[in-house]
C-alpha cells in the first residue's frame, strides 16, 4: 500500500469533527504551499512573460477598468 493510500484510509476513518479539523488544515496548508511555489516563481522571473504580455495588452487599449 503507498502513502498517500494509507492517507486515504486513514481518511475514510475520520469523525464528521475530525474531517472537518483536517480539511480546515489542509486547505490552509494547501494554500500556504501555493504561495510559496508562486513566491518562487516570481522571484526566478518564471512569470516576466505573462506579465509583460499583460502591460503590452494594456498599454495597447485591451484593457478596461474594473
Amino acid at each position: 500500500m503507498t502513502k498517500v493510500e494509507q492517507i486515504e484510509q486513514e481518511v475514510r476513518q475520520l469523525s464528521e469533527m475530525e474531517l472537518a479539523t483536517f480539511r480546515a488544515w489542509f486547505t490552509d496548508f494547501d494554500a500556504a504551499s501555493w504561495d510559496q511555489q508562486f513566491e518562487e516563481d516570481a522571484s526566478a522571473g518564471r512569470l516576466d512573460a505573462l506579465a509583460n504580455a499583460a502591460l503590452s495588452d494594456h498599454t495597447a487599449g485591451h484593457s478596461r477598468k474594473l
